[in-house]
């Protein structure tokens, strides 16, 4: 199929366009990059060979970059405002050396509506205890929902999706409120914070190093009638009664002196981002200022809580 092919005859009105792309593994990244600089809408990437025997799964850690940039075979689609733009970008990558290997399948419209509840789809809401849900903008809260938190997908992590977050929100509900003084280090969208005051919190300080994690925990809090100060980490001051951190291993044990300096006595400290294997190493890093131990397991991921003596 040349560049100029497409998977479709007569476009009704009102629709975008897809530009689909059969890329080598190689090839993703420069082609995404061709992509973005295009102009496209979004860019995404997709096992071609899913669904069949030869598909292959990816895994990675929540914040950090996938391990590989994309499938031996990926499947890479572009959307587009216009079928011209979609074809001009076909037109344009093909002539390029990096897509030496590399296939147009075709350009494809999509009715604007359908793209969006296409996209809106793929997030339901989610149950982190019978009673305590995450709960998307566009669904109705499930029946069952005494506490909810509204939280639409964004650039910062934390969505209720990744069993990380969903264990230290379950871990909040089932011991909040625990004082009213709480840092959620390392926010990201501020989920934790917005959970911590959903659970009686009055005092809540949300830090992070990067500008657009805190600006997304700014209007998911607002959205969430929370309060709480938001800000970058030079922000997080004195002790509280809680002190939350959802981010890796690695960090997490070189924040150990900073964090436990935040927990006041008596405070608890809730640490995930670790895997399963990582346990010994947090609790030797941690040893000298509290005895941490594994309070929750998912999906390989364990949540690792202390109280402050």
């Amino acid at each position: 199929m040349s560049a100029e092919a497409s998977l479709l005859t007569q476009p009704p009105a009102g629709c975008l366009f897809e530009l689909v792309l059969l890329v080598s593994e190689a090839a993703v990244d420069d082609v995404s990059d061709a992509m973005v600089a295009l102009d496209a809408l979004s860019v995404s990437v997709e096992d071609a060979d899913a669904m069949t025997d030869a598909e292959t799964a990816m895994f990675g850690e929540p914040g950090m970059p996938p391990p590989k940039e994309g499938w031996q075979r990926s499947r890479l689609v572009a959307l587009f405002p216009t079928d011209a733009a979609a074809r001009e970008a076909a037109r344009l990558l093909s002539a390029q050396d990096f897509f030496e290997g590399c296939a147009v399948q075709g350009v494809r419209a999509v009715l604007e509506q359908d793209w969006v509840r296409l996209t809106q789809s793929q997030f339901e809401p989610v149950e982190i205890t019978p009673s305590f849900w995450i709960v998307p903008s566009w669904h109705e809260p499930p029946a069952a929902a005494q506490q909810v938190i509204r939280l639409d997908p964004g650039l910062a992590f934390g969505t209720g999706t990744h069993p990380t977050t969903r264990m230290c929100l379950r871990w909040i509900a089932q011991h909040g409120p625990v004082g009213p003084h709480v840092l959620d280090y390392g926010c990201g969208s501020g989920i934790l914070a917005i959970g911590a005051a959903k659970f009686g919190a009055r005092e809540i300080v949300a830090v992070d190093i990067d500008p657009a994690a805190v600006e997304s925990t700014q209007l998911n809090a607002e959205a969430n009638n929370a309060i709480l100060s938001a800000g970058l980490p030079d922000r997080a001051r004195g002790e509280h009664d809680l002190v939350l951190a959802n981010i890796l291993a690695t960090p997490l044990k070189v924040l150990a002196p900073l964090l436990c300096s935040h927990v006041r006595a008596g405070g608890h400290l809730v640490l995930a981002g670790i895997l399963a294997r990582q346990a010994e190493e947090l609790i030797e890093a941690y040893a000298p200022w509290v005895t941490l131990q594994v309070s929750d397991e998912e999906d390989g991921w364990i949540l690792m809580t202390a109280v402050k003596a």
